[in-house]
């Protein structure tokens, strides 16, 4: 029988509008809230009331977790995805915060096993370093969040402040997309079918080539990355299409780059989570190195395969027992630095 233990290094919180306002500090928690809080995008992703699954508290968390035998989750949120289309500076501060601080005391207190990201203000990084510092050493999360449908390349100096503070607190940057038409790439679509089988992987293709080509890797080396809900596969093409344009450019367009960019991917410090039935996920092994991949349920979101992918990844054949160990566990563990989880 597989007995290894499993971290599922991406859950999500099922965050609804009302109960993120009560965290909200003033003036901000008198704003009306007749009218969205958060930007939509119209599309139906419960499929007409035909898709369920929520989790709002704690409770239905710690069963999930109980019922199939997952050590801990790290919690991402649902809603606060769609904050990376907002552009009032204030209120993407004021709900961030709120957000993190909902997330603390409705789940992080409610149990060790259910860990926190942190919701940053993606349009003013100077606020959202300061907020991270506060997440991290005063309500305890694990990780900060890049919004990946942001307006900005990841890899841009004006977002420097997060990185400095991240690598100063020793803790990984989870770049998640939304997976919504108002993503970069993604618009256009007159079915969500269309929009979503190419909103995550395109903004993520964007946001590592941003960072490699960028130079972050570099210029912070202690620093860690997750991309997140994008599965893997795409990754061994990207290495090689920035490799080639690399050695036809980057003398002159990357000059922080000291090696080439698939070198910084395999190096440690950009990791991925990764899809159980995946077909390439071999070949990502080989090509990424078996250290830099997790596992992730995506519970409750519409479009997870929670807990069925347990065992479709346990039972992979194209996979070592080491292999599986690794992704379900032994990676999570030391880029979210769970010592708890031994």
């Amino acid at each position: 029988m597989f007995a290894v233990k499993v971290i599922d290094a991406d859950g999500h919180v099922s965050e609804s509008q009302e109960k993120v306002a009560k965290y909200l500090d003033d003036p901000f928690r008198r704003r009306s809230f007749h009218l969205s809080v958060y930007p939509w995008d119209g599309w139906d992703r419960r499929l007409l009331g035909s898709i369920t699954q929520w989790a709002g508290d704690a409770k239905t968390w710690l069963s999930a977790l109980d019922d199939n035998k997952v050590e801990c989750t790290v919690l991402y949120p649902t809603l606060g995805l769609f904050l990376a289309f907002s552009k009032d500076e204030e209120w993407n501060r004021a709900l961030s915060r709120a957000y993190n601080r909902f997330l603390h005391e409705e789940f992080m207190k409610a149990s060790p096993r259910l860990k926190g990201a942190a919701l940053l203000p993606m349009e003013n990084p100077d606020e959202a370093a300061e907020d991270l510092q506060y997440a991290v050493t005063e309500l305890g999360h694990i990780a900060g969040i890049l919004l990946a449908d942001c307006g900005y390349p990841l890899g841009h100096q004006r977002f420097f402040p997060i990185y400095k503070k991240a690598e100063e607190l020793g803790i990984p940057l989870a770049v998640h997309s939304s997976g919504s038409s108002l993503s970069p790439g993604a618009g256009g679509f007159t079915k969500f079918i269309q929009t979503h089988t190419v909103a995550h992987i395109f903004g993520q293709m964007r946001q590592l080539s941003s960072i490699v080509l960028g130079g972050i890797p570099e210029l912070f080396p202690s620093l860690k990355f997750i991309f997140l809900e994008s599965g893997v596969g795409w990754v061994p093409h990207w290495m090689w299409k920035m490799d080639e344009e690399f050695e036809k450019r980057g003398q002159v367009e990357a000059l922080n780059l000291k090696k080439k960019p698939s070198d910084y991917v395999r190096s440690g410090s950009i990791y991925f989570s990764c899809e159980a039935s995946e077909p390439l996920l071999p070949v990502a092994l080989q090509a990424i190195g078996e250290n830099q991949l997790v596992y992730a349920s995506d519970f409750p979101h519409w479009d997870n395969d929670f807990p069925e992918s347990l065992d479709k990844l346990r039972n992979r054949k194209d996979l070592t027992e080491i292999q599986k160990q690794k992704i379900f566990a032994e990676n999570a563990k030391r880029l979210y630095r769970l010592q708890d989880f031994s």
